[in-house]
């Protein structure tokens, strides 16, 4: 009986292997999708510089920063310094740009773009002559402020706004 029993088994084991292929009819690979353009992401350039001072912006009182701007008399040193405020929690990004009496431009953020800190500041080497510096503040709401545009001379004095 054990045989027999044993036969079924194999028999039926069989017929469920055969059975559980594919049953539809083979089909032609799908086909390979056309590479599309997708544009970049968009990315936050600095605003482009122009040779008259743009009118400043002024930040909302309860975002107030305090940002001195000076040169170094011995090395033409331009020095930014992030001293906090009311608007410490609102500031996102701080961003100089600096036109040299040469017509090189640089321009840098505070902690490479990162949110900066009290006590923060930039350092860009400027000339011997007078050095235009503009200084944009991005907030939390994504809104830049272009807060200061001065000329600065050898020994901190400044023509402009």
């Amino acid at each position: 009986m054990k045989p027999l029993i044993t036969a079924a088994m194999a028999i039926t084991l069989v017929l469920l292997i055969s059975c559980s292929g594919c049953t539809n009819a083979p089909q032609a690979p799908p086909a390979t999708p056309l590479p599309t353009a997708t544009p970049p992401p968009p990315t936050t350039a600095p605003p482009v510089p122009t040779s008259t001072p743009e009118p400043l912006r002024t930040l909302p009182d309860a975002q107030q920063v305090d940002l001195q701007l000076s040169k170094d008399r011995t090395y033409s040193d331009l020095i930014l310094h992030y001293n906090g405020g009311k608007g410490l929690l609102f500031v996102q990004k701080i961003m100089m740009r600096v036109t040299r009496s040469d017509g090189t431009q640089e321009v840098q953020y505070m902690r490479d773009g990162q949110k900066p800190r009290q006590g923060d500041e930039i350092v860009i080497r400027g000339t011997r002559g007078s050095d235009r510096c503009e200084v944009y503040v991005t907030t939390t709401s994504g809104i830049t402020y272009k807060v200061k545009d001065e000329s600065l001379m050898i020994g901190g004095a400044y023509q402009g706004n």
